[in-house]
């Protein structure tokens, strides 16, 4: 990222460094995937970011998505929120008066997406590939 956004995290890391460097960056990767997937040039929801930040995961990382969700030091959605406050209060990002940490608190269960979701999905086109 650039060396304006690196300073960001400096000043970040010096009151919160639960997160690692590698999760703030694919949150904005994943803001930026999630604009174009709604079709947002500007703002999007915190359940927008949400199912953004849950289909790039799978799309990226597959069944290693919740190995990487543990390195980066994420163990819920309400870490994701926290680290779009986080960008928020550093004036990164913006947020309308709707906006709200709450809906990133219990917004999905990760085992049950990246863990189990992924291998129910990946049975679904193994049993379409043997019907061909």
């Amino acid at each position: 990222m650039s060396n304006e956004f690196d300073t960001v995290l400096e000043k970040i890391f010096e009151k919160d460094n639960r997160y690692r460097e590698d999760a703030y960056e694919f949150v904005m990767e994943a803001l930026t995937y999630t604009q174009k997937k709604f079709n947002s040039s500007t703002h999007v929801s915190g359940e927008q970011i949400l199912t953004g930040i849950r289909e790039l995961l799978i799309k990226q990382y597959g069944p290693m998505a919740m190995n990487v969700l543990e390195h980066w030091g994420i163990q819920s959605t309400e870490d994701f929120g926290n680290i779009v406050f986080n960008l928020v209060d550093n004036k990164v990002l913006s947020k309308t008066e709707t906006d709200s940490i709450e809906v990133f608190r219990n917004a999905y269960d990760f085992d049950e997406v990246f863990r189990q979701g992924y291998r129910k999905s990946l049975h679904k086109k193994i049993g379409r590939m043997r019907s061909m």
